[in-house]
C-alpha cells in the first residue's frame, strides 16, 4: 500500500511492506523509473525485512523538486525520511540514480549498515569527442537561433534540436528535472566513495553501456569493503534480466536479516 509523507513542503510517495519489525531496507529506483520498477527486488526481501521503496521526487507519485536539485539535495531528503520514520539502522539499495544516493548516504552516515549498488552511477562518465562537438554546437545555436529566427522562434528550434539530440530520458522530462539530470550525471562521487565504511554489494550487468563495468571495477577498488558480481549477457537492468541470479546473490547477502524472521 502506498503512502504520502510531507518532507519541507514536498510530498514522497513510497510503500512500506515486510514485516514491520524485520531490519529496515530503503530500495531505491534509477532515474526515469519510479517503485514499481524495483518492486521485484522489494519482493524478495518482504519475507523477512521492513522494505521502504521511494519514488525519488520528481518520479511517479513524488512531487518535483522546487528547484534544480543535485544528489546532495536528494540525499538529504532521504535523511530526513529514515529520521522522521525513526528509524536507528537501515540498509540501502539503489539502482543507477537511485546508487548515487546510497554511495553519498553511507559515505557519512554511521547508521547505514549494507548497501547494495545496482549498476550505479556515481562515477563521472568519461567523455568522447562526439560529445564536446554536441555541447558546443548547442551552445552556438543558443546564440544565434534567437538573432536569426527572433525569440520565439528561436527558442522553439533549440527545443526541438534539444530533444533530437539528447536522450529519452533528457527530452521526456520537464525544464526542471532536465537542469536536475544535467547537474547531476556530472557529479564525481568517487571522492567520497573510500569514506564507505559499511559492506557494500556491486551488482552488474556486463553488458551495461549507460552505467559500464568498469565504473564498478572503479567502485570496488575505492570502496574499503566491497565485492562485485557481474552477470553475463545483462545490461543496465542486471535485476530483471537475470532475476533468478539476482535473487540468489541477493538473499545471500542478506541471509543474517532474512533468517531473523524465519
Amino acid at each position: 500500500m502506498e503512502k504520502q509523507i510531507q518532507i519541507d513542503g514536498l510530498t514522497l510517495n513510497y510503500t512500506d511492506t515486510g514485516c514491520p519489525d524485520g531490519h529496515p531496507v530503503i530500495v531505491m529506483h534509477g532515474w526515469g523509473c519510479n517503485l514499481t520498477t524495483v518492486r521485484s527486488i522489494s519482493a524478495i526481501l518482504e519475507p523477512g525485512m521492513r522494505v521502504l521503496s521511494l519514488d525519488l521526487p520528481g518520479h511517479g507519485k513524488s512531487q518535483e523538486p522546487p528547484a534544480i536539485w543535485g544528489v546532495e539535495e536528494y540525499t538529504r531528503l532521504v535523511e530526513k525520511f529514515i529520521s522522521m520514520l525513526g528509524l536507528e539502522r537501515v540498509s540501502l539499495i539503489g539502482h543507477s540514480f537511485g546508487g548515487r544516493i546510497s554511495i553519498l548516504l553511507s559515505s557519512r552516515q554511521p547508521y547505514v549498515d549494507k548497501v547494495v549498488l545496482v549498476d550505479a552511477a556515481g562515477v563521472k562518465p568519461r567523455r568522447k569527442p562526439a560529445y564536446y562537438v554536441k555541447v558546443y554546437t548547442y551552445k552556438t545555436l543558443k546564440h544565434l537561433l534567437p538573432l536569426l529566427f527572433g525569440k520565439k522562434k528561436g527558442g522553439e528550434l533549440l527545443e526541438s534540436y534539444r530533444r533530437s539530440r539528447g536522450s529519452a530520458d533528457y527530452g521526456n522530462a520537464s525544464p526542471v528535472m532536465r537542469g536536475i539530470l544535467s547537474k547531476c550525471v556530472n557529479e564525481d562521487l568517487t571522492a567520497v566513495m573510500p569514506s564507505i565504511k559499511a559492506p557494500v554489494l556491486l551488482v552488474w550487468g556486463k553488458e551495461d553501456t549507460a552505467t559500464p563495468l568498469s565504473d564498478a571495477h572503479v567502485m570496488e577498488r575505492l570502496i574499503p569493503d566491497a565485492g562485485l558480481v557481474a552477470f553475463d549477457g545483462c545490461g543496465h537492468y542486471s535485476f530483471l534480466d537475470n532475476p533468478f541470479g539476482f535473487r540468489n546473490v541477493l538473499a545471500s547477502f542478506f541471509k543474517k536479516e532474512l533468517a531473523r524472521q524465519a
